[in-house]
């Protein structure tokens, strides 16, 4: 009678602790639901204490530590777990997210494979490893996993839209535009949305329905500078100049370290002919970034409408400098030394520029030079 009892009672004890890891584990899932990582991890690490076998408390703190941002512990739990169960598609899953946070796509799409192998119908993780591919460039891998997570469902604004991120990509913007539309018609309310379908709606030629995006997007979200900057390019392409000047202005407004926003508006105010405000905004673009030839070329161009012609050749030069491949510089920088009456430089770079496949030296060539 005594031995029952206290077999009972070791049955009490067990129940009890099973029930308490139980609710120690649904605890965490709600922690790392409410982004409580610090909490799930120390009521995780109470579980693994009591049982070292417990694969589910190995990848919720795997994902505890995930949200911590320590990558490489949550890889250590994750793998802990797979320890106990090869085929447990959830933790190759995480690992394979925490992979990526590293930056180590090949490895992610590894584990993210056998995780598909294991479940075939793991959304989730069909979507990640769309994303790996993406990040090596894979396309139309990423195309194939997108597309088999819209399938696998459930439908979200986000799947078509990383589905349509990829369209535009391999430049299927027709396509592109259903896949964001739809999306749209699930999320009303992101910005981002509105946004990219601009994108994708100026690159079909449509400026006017690429607008209407913009002013949607912005009016959903009106700190944003790249909203205001794209809308401008197709300002620009409707030659609305003051209007597309006005975004730039707002652009720049909003943020003012972007080199790209001041190269842009200086080409705008080179075509509106205000050479001087173009050149301001090239020379500010430089300081934002030195290495972009472009923008010496830019500015280069403006100073040769003001007839300064030593300034130009600086620029150029400069450009030169810094990517020496293209004929096209080492052709206007050799028109310009022309209009200096340096037409022995002029010509060497002109047939320098010859030399590389410039179509216009030849004529260039035969008009200046002996």
């Amino acid at each position: 009678m005594r031995l029952l009892g206290t077999l009972l009672l070791s049955l009490l004890l067990v129940s009890s602790f099973a029930q308490t890891n139980e609710a120690l584990l649904d605890g965490a899932r709600k922690k790392i639901a409410a982004n409580d990582f610090a909490g799930a991890k120390k009521d995780l690490s109470k579980v693994i204490d009591g049982n070292t076998k417990n694969k589910q408390a190995f990848l919720l703190r795997g994902q505890a530590r995930l949200g911590l941002e320590d990558i490489y512990g949550a890889i250590a739990d994750f793998t802990f777990s797979l320890e106990l169960d090869s085929t447990f598609a959830e933790a190759l899953n995480s690992r394979g997210e925490a992979k990526m946070a590293l930056a180590d796509d090949d490895g992610a799409i590894e584990d993210l494979d056998k995780a598909i192998k294991f479940n075939p119908k793991y959304t989730t993780a069909y979507t990640n490893r769309g994303f790996a591919k993406y990040n090596i460039e894979d396309l139309q891998g990423a195309y194939f996993d997108f597309s088999k997570a819209l399938e696998l469902g459930p439908v979200d604004a986000d799947k078509y839209f990383n589905r349509g991120i990829i369209k535009a990509e391999l430049g299927e913007y027709i396509s592109a535009i259903d896949d964001y539309s739809k999306a749209i018609e699930t999320d009303k309310t992101d910005a981002g949305l509105y946004n990219y379908r601009g994108v994708a709606y100026f690159n079909t030629g449509n400026f006017d329905k690429a607008i209407m995006d913009y002013d949607q997007a912005i009016k959903l979200d009106a700190k944003d500078a790249v909203k205001f900057e794209n809308r401008a390019l197709a300002r620009s392409a409707k030659e609305d100049l003051k209007g597309a000047l006005e975004d730039y202005n707002k652009a720049i407004e909003l943020d003012s370290e972007d080199g790209e926003t001041f190269n842009l508006r200086g080409v705008l105010k080179h075509t509106m002919q205000d050479y001087a405000g173009a050149i301001e905004d090239y020379t500010k673009a430089i300081t934002i970034d030195e290495t972009n030839p472009t923008y010496f070329d830019n500015r280069a161009l403006s100073k040769t409408e003001k007839e300064d012609y030593a300034g130009a050749v600086e620029d150029y030069s400069a450009s030169i400098e810094l990517y020496p491949s293209d004929p096209e510089t080492y052709l206007e920088r050799g028109l310009v030394k022309i209009l200096m009456n340096n037409n022995y430089d002029g010509c060497m770079d002109l047939k320098r520029a010859e030399e590389m496949g410039a179509t216009e030296a030849k004529a260039a060539i035969k008009k200046n030079c002996k």
